[in-house]
């Protein structure tokens, strides 16, 4: 690989100490695999990682090493990037964020061990065959987001009560079981949801300009990971068409946002760190199960309802594990 090309494939990365990136010899080395860029909003949640393999007894840089790849956006790079790490002989890959970045490592090795931390149902995509018994090479923290993404639409309804047409923005390569859960579930409730692509900034302007064009009222953004690194402008989009957005991050209402709903992502990637490091302890992934999280936080931010005309229900407020004034 040219070096401009392994730069490139570290997202960013390359500005970190380069003591986490040294050719130590005898130190295990862990694969972060990532189809979102490991900087800005992703940062905090690697140093979960990080804090999740010093409580199994690794830390970077004085007994394992950690080599970042990530395809910042461009999920179509995932697989080579896989590749560069198999050839790198990592001793673990930990795929992050999209199921895409499991499935990328999955196609690319059978005998590594592969540990995810993604937003989907390992069981539904395929990557494992039980979540109490993954087998073979792979585990992980798993969400299943079918059943979540329908909830976080209920919430947005009961917010934006007068809203009949949803847009659900997200980056795909196809049609996903969420959204076909997210469309019957609209759909139940006298809803219509219709998808709008944004692999790109570009593509996220667009994705508003038509929303506004369609008569769009409210929005659901998808928990995809580069969608997450792209918050600040979908937050800042939704102001300026004054569309009501619900998010799936905890940072989002935070700055700006209407409501999000979401899973503590911290305690996923922190979980994914453990697991790492119990496999280089000896662990197999087949002997740990998948986990999935329990606890969710809704957070609702006063000062954009009120900048969009909207009341928020008392039920709301008291549900709200963070209320924004």
């Amino acid at each position: 690989m040219r070096r401009r090309d392994f730069i490139a494939g570290l997202g960013g990365a390359a500005a970190w100490p380069a003591i986490a990136r040294s050719q130590q010899p005898g130190l295990p080395v862990i694969g972060l695999l990532s189809g979102a860029s490991f900087e800005g909003t992703y940062a905090p949640l690697v140093d979960e990682i990080r804090q999740g393999l010093k409580e199994a007894g690794f830390v970077e840089g004085q007994n394992v090493l950690i080599e970042y790849r990530s395809a910042d956006g461009r999920y179509e790079r995932l697989r080579d990037l896989a590749a560069d790490l198999v050839r790198r002989q990592v001793a673990v890959i930990v795929a992050l964020g999209s199921s895409r970045s499991a499935r990328a490592a999955k196609a690319t090795t059978s005998t590594i061990p592969i540990v995810f931390a993604i937003g989907v149902d390992a069981v539904e995509i395929g990557l494992v065959k039980s979540l109490n018994k993954p087998e073979a090479n792979l585990t992980g923290m798993s969400l299943i987001t079918t059943e979540l993404m329908p909830k976080r639409l209920d919430l947005l309804r009961e917010l934006v009560p007068q809203a009949r047409l949803f847009g659900y923005l997200d980056n795909f390569g196809g049609t996903t079981a969420v959204e076909i859960d997210l469309v019957s579930a609209a759909r139940s409730m006298g809803r219509e949801v219709s998808v709008f692509p944004a692999g790109t900034a570009e593509e996220i302007e667009r994705a508003f300009a038509s929303m506004v064009q369609q008569g769009i009222q409210a929005v659901l953004v998808s928990a995809d990971a580069y969608l997450s690194t792209r918050q600040d402008q979908i937050v800042s989009l939704a102001r300026l068409h004054a569309l009501p957005a619900m998010y799936s991050s905890i940072r989002a209402a935070r700055v700006g946002g209407l409501i999000g709903y979401h899973f503590r992502l911290g305690v996923m990637y922190r979980q994914a760190g453990i697991y790492a490091g119990r496999i280089l302890k000896g662990a197999k992934p087949a002997d740990l199960p998948v986990q999935l999280p329990t606890r969710f936080h809704l957070n609702i931010n006063l000062q954009t309802a009120k900048a969009l005309g909207l009341t928020v229900p008392p039920r709301l407020l008291v549900l709200a594990d963070e209320v924004i004034e």
